[in-house]
């Protein structure tokens, strides 16, 4: 294991025949090695992303990095970076691409007539408030585009980091354009430090939770994902503490192991969970129909059979005790706005 990282190696990468091992890393003390991050320019032309899944529940989402530093060892977004010719392992969380031109495309892309106004996901795969985010300001940049524009937007994080935007995000509230969810996998501290080890602890996302929720953004949280065996009866203190703090609606998401996930998070347990680590793989083969990862669309998010039901129904059941998900007023599209590219914010 590697202190501070969520993978302890890079797996081969699915679409290379061969592999490399780099020698560019720091030896620690006890010999083992940290990764340096380094951050790279995506020469990206376009910014707005759409897709035709009916799991996601959104068409369209803005990325400005790829790659995430936070390093959670059950991203389902690793895979991705094999696109790129690297690993989902390590080099997904210490190789970050960096979309520079991300909020004057996104104001280029707006301004075209073939602009058809709908809601927009901030980040539909990694999280737009990693910690370079705190140095560049890409997401803050692309939310004040989205403001002058009034086109509805929903943000999807585990930082804190948010609630700096909270100035952005009261003008879109304005025009019911913003939703904020925050990820909370765990409120056990020690299990969100090995687990996703980079991102802001429970308690900080908790935080961001009831600061927004006091400058009237709308705010809910995603129990995301569900670990069989290590996080799912933490399903009513999560829910429980968001309500506390003033979410309005909460989902959640079951454990998803696709590609290179699998061996990642296995090894993940060997070092961390190896008592429990035949438990969960089975559990996790109870919801994929004896596989570790069923990628067909109405089941991948949940799961099957008696396991995935009990998960279900112990959410929410709990939601329903708590008064979450009662309103469900859609963000609204209504006042969207062409600008000029001398337009201002808030003008």
């Amino acid at each position: 294991m590697i202190k501070g990282r969520g993978a302890s190696w890079n797996p081969q990468n699915r679409f290379e025949s061969l592999e490399y091992v780099r020698d560019d890393e720091t030896p620690l003390e006890d010999g083992e090695i940290s990764p340096r991050t380094s951050f790279y320019r995506d020469p990206t032309r376009t910014i707005i992303v759409t897709n035709d899944s009916p799991d996601v529940g959104f068409e369209a989402s803005i990325n400005p990095y790829r790659g995430c530093e936070h390093g959670c060892i059950y991203c389902f977004a690793r895979p991705t970076h094999e696109y790129l010719g690297l690993s989902a392992g390590l080099e997904f969380e210490t190789k970050i691409l960096v979309k520079e031109d991300a909020p004057l495309l996104l104001r280029d892309e707006l301004n075209s007539p073939k602009w058809d106004p709908k809601l927009l996901v901030m980040s539909g795969v990694t999280d737009p408030y990693q910690p370079i985010e705190r140095r560049l300001g890409l997401t803050r940049r692309c939310l004040e585009v989205l403001a002058d524009f009034r086109n509805p937007v929903a943000i999807i994080t585990k930082s804190h980091l948010v609630t700096r935007d909270i100035d952005v995000l009261s003008e879109l509230a304005k025009y019911r354009a913003v939703r904020v969810f925050l990820s909370i996998t765990t409120v056990d501290p020690h299990v969100a430090n090995i687990m996703e080890p980079r991102a802001a602890t429970p308690e900080l996302r908790l935080a961001a939770v009831e600061a927004l929720a006091a400058a009237n953004i709308p705010v809910g949280v995603m129990v995301a994902p569900v670990i069989p065996a290590i996080t799912e009866h933490e399903i009513p203190a999560i829910l429980n503490a968001a309500k506390k703090a003033g979410a309005r609606w909460a989902g959640f998401v079951m454990l998803r192991l696709p590609w290179a996930v699998a061996p990642l998070f296995e090894q993940w347990l060997i070092e961390h969970y190896p008592d429990r680590k035949d438990k969960v793989l089975n559990r996790v083969r109870d919801l994929r129909g004896g596989k570790l990862y069923d990628a067909r669309w109405g089941v991948r998010g949940r799961g099957e059979g008696q396991y995935a039901d009990n998960v279900e129904q112990l959410f929410d059941v709990t939601c329903r005790r708590l008064g979450l998900n009662e309103d469900d007023r859609e963000l609204s599209t209504e006042s969207f706005r062409r600008r000029t590219a001398q337009g201002t914010l808030f003008g």
